[in-house]
């Protein structure tokens, strides 16, 4: 945290001496032997007491008035690693993470995936820039893995929560609370699913690279009857028909009611063999007695 330069800038991380105190605070050696740039610590920012000669890390940013400011209230977590943060603010070039510190930490649009908004937690690294100052980016991957625990007591059918940190054409990655990374498969969507977003998943495999795969759904048994409950709704607000079947296509099915075309069959293999509906000609009908 040391810096050898003797001029500071904002959103930067340093380690200054207490050249002497004031009623609002304490000063830090601004590393010029002007007095003018000395660097106010107030009393507000200092999280234990100072004594004239100590050493402390601080936070630099700009108070409202422009002026270079300390504060001893550090980022929650270290440069190179990760951590889950809210957004706090967007603008045209980017958006500002919580971290701990006074001032939100920037996050280029380069350095962002999606456009996640104001509100919204998400995984981050914290770096230094060219130019030493903090940022932040979700670029997290090599970090995740490097921060991660292999599954090895996962147990199939167990039921585990996370937050997405990484989306691909396969599917999401999820970092979970035993620190596990879980793979989410596309088929396995009910709905758009965003960078950061907390997920709750099934257990359904464990993989020989320690990581595990999950599943958003219940077993066949006790998703079956949820599916057939979504069919019957569906049918009850279409006065009884549908213009789908055994026939239509996945992608169809998959918007429609949120299921794979397999989740669909079984349904309304179910629902015919109990004889709430019957088929023909590629529509579904409710029975009369269930309409």
């Amino acid at each position: 945290m040391n810096k050898m330069a003797a001029i500071w800038q904002e959103n930067s991380l340093a380690t200054l001496k207490v050249l002497r105190e004031s009623d609002v605070g304490v000063f830090l050696d601004g590393g010029t032997g002007n007095t003018n740039d000395d660097i106010l610590l107030h009393k507000n920012q200092q999280t234990r007491p100072l004594a004239v000669g100590d050493m402390i890390d601080v936070f630099l940013y700009h108070d409202p008035l422009g002026r270079l400011t300390a504060s001893m209230h550090l980022p929650k977590i270290k440069v190179g690693q990760i951590g889950y943060a809210p957004v706090i603010n967007t603008t045209r070039f980017g958006a500002f993470v919580e971290v701990g510190t006074e001032r939100g930490i920037f996050m280029p649009f380069a350095e962002m995936k999606g456009r996640p908004k104001e509100g919204e937690y998400i995984w981050v690294k914290l770096y230094e820039d060219k130019s030493g100052r903090l940022a932040v980016s979700m670029e997290v991957e090599d970090e995740m893995r490097r921060a991660s625990k292999p599954a090895t007591e996962a147990v199939i059918g167990n039921w585990v929560e996370g937050a997405v940190y990484n989306m691909t054409d396969q599917g999401a990655y999820i970092m979970t609370r035993e620190r596990w990374i879980a793979f989410l498969h596309r088929s396995e969507f009910s709905g758009p699913i965003l960078i950061g977003q907390l997920i709750k998943g099934r257990i359904t495999y464990l993989r020989e690279d320690g990581r595990i795969n999950i599943s958003l759904r219940y077993v066949k048994e006790k998703a079956l009857t949820g599916d057939s409950e979504t069919i019957l709704q569906f049918l009850q607000r279409r006065n009884g028909k549908m213009p789908y079947g055994d026939k239509t296509a996945p992608p169809v099915i998959k918007a429609k009611f949120g299921l794979s075309k397999a989740a669909f069959k079984r349904a309304l293999g179910h629902l015919m063999k109990e004889g709430k509906i019957r088929q023909e000609e590629g529509w579904t009908y409710l029975v009369e007695e269930n309409g």
